[in-house]
């Protein structure tokens, strides 16, 4: 069986750096950091009070507010992503779609949390009297929703479902959504990912862990990877969302190609319930997969979006991994941490990432690893890579590699390249 070729006709965000594609892209390429004060609640007692937000969001600017009591705020991110994407891609306004082969894959590390926690939290309340529940709390809280909303929104009848592993979450999705189409199963699916877990349940969850940065006196500076000073990752939130399609289906209509998606490969550590494995043994899988699956060596590839979380462990094995799978090549390459900006968006943040690195490849530039100052350097990380430290760099970008990891050992490569006839 010959497999079809898939790629990407549509783009949408909401993200700490913009509420758009365009804007979120200027701003990662000007070094902007999208971290600030904590503002979703009083976050004053926390040994972390910043984070990455989206700024002014208005769900009623596209939802009723009808609509608006049904959806959590990451389920609300999401289906302004989908729009976005949908509307650039052109799907909507072609009349001749079958819509029984659009399908629908929106991934979350979590889902609803902050659902979650205001109806605990009433329960508490009103214990007494008996458990009395929203009759939406369930609904709004599963981490598939989002999915199922923008299907039933523009009426896609394809694949839909929505992928659950921690911070690969949204990598997983886009794997998915390549593989349903370059099978046969659909001709074009939405896809991505949506988080919103920047409320004391998620921050304390984390602070807990150790998982977080405390930078308080510097919320801006936070998130620094690959620099000796790092002490944890800066939440994000928001949504991404990608159209994958069929590259016949996409000529057939004119719509645009921003790039080709090559390849996906997955592993597991089977290591700890959060650490990466030392080594990166399940990074180097993952990386080697998706480079089988996509038919191409190491040399072909030109720019690497890492995990890059910025924590201490996680930064170094991940940097082994890339030198066990690229070699002497690997300092040919362009590494970076959009992290460093973006902050990390958990079940969100590779479908960001696989945004990044299909702009990347499409305008032949690579978005820096800012926060990163003179005489910070761990003796760990080999400083002749370049890690596009604190300023855009233009180059030829043939094809952008993009690594997911989660907890539970979970790990997830995406590759994207120039699309060519």
């Amino acid at each position: 069986m010959e497999l079809k070729r898939v790629v990407v006709t549509g783009l949408g965000a909401v993200t700490p750096l913009g509420n758009d594609v365009e804007t979120t892209w200027s701003n990662a390429l000007a070094g902007v950091s999208g971290a600030g004060p904590i503002t979703h609640f009083d976050a004053s007692k926390f040994k972390t009070q910043f984070a990455c937000e989206v700024k002014n969001f208005d769900a009623s600017s596209f939802l009723d507010r009808k609509k608006i009591r049904t959806l959590d705020l990451y389920a609300q991110y999401a289906m302004y992503a989908a729009k976005q994407a949908i509307e650039n891609s052109g799907l909507e306004s072609d009349e001749k779609l079958n819509r029984d082969r659009v399908g629908v894959i929106i991934a979350a590390g979590i889902g609803g949390l902050h659902t979650f926690e205001e109806e605990a939290g009433y329960y508490a309340k009103n214990e007494e009297n008996g458990p009395k529940y929203n009759p939406f709390f369930i609904p709004k809280m599963i981490a598939d929703i989002a999915s199922g909303h923008v299907s039933m929104e523009y009426g896609f009848h394809g694949p839909n479902f929505g992928t659950v592993s921690a911070c690969a979450s949204s990598n997983n999705a886009i794997i998915d959504a390549f593989n349903l189409i370059r099978l046969g199963k659909a001709d074009a699916i939405v896809t991505g990912g949506a988080e919103a877990a920047i409320f004391p349940a998620g921050v304390g969850g984390f602070n807990s862990m150790h998982a977080l940065s405390t930078r308080n006196d510097s919320p801006e500076t936070a998130s620094r990877p690959f620099s000796k000073s790092r002490d944890g990752f800066v939440m994000g939130e928001g949504s991404v969302v990608l159209i994958l399609e069929e590259l016949e289906h996409a000529k057939a209509r004119g719509a645009k190609i921003y790039a080709e998606v090559a390849g996906g490969g997955l592993s597991a550590d089977a290591y700890h319930l959060t650490a990466t494995h030392p080594e990166g043994l399940g990074a180097i899988l993952a990386m080697r997969n998706a480079l089988e699956d996509a038919n191409m060596k190491p040399e072909d590839i030109d720019y690497i979006n890492v995990h890059g979380t910025s924590t201490p462990v996680g930064d170094v094995s991940e940097i082994k991994a890339i030198m066990e799978v690229f070699g002497k090549h690997a300092y040919d390459l362009n590494i970076s941490s959009t992290k460093s900006m973006t902050g990390h968006l958990l079940g969100a943040t590779g479908a960001l990432e696989a945004m990044f690195s299909v702009k990347s490849v499409l305008e032949d530039v690579v978005p820096p690893t800012i926060n990163h100052e003179e005489g910070d350097d761990d003796e760990n990380i080999d400083y002749n890579l370049n890690f596009t430290f604190n300023k855009a760099q233009n180059r030829p970008v043939r094809a952008a590699l993009s690594n997911s990891f989660g907890f539970g050992g979970h790990n997830a490569t995406v590759i994207v390249k120039k699309y060519e006839e």
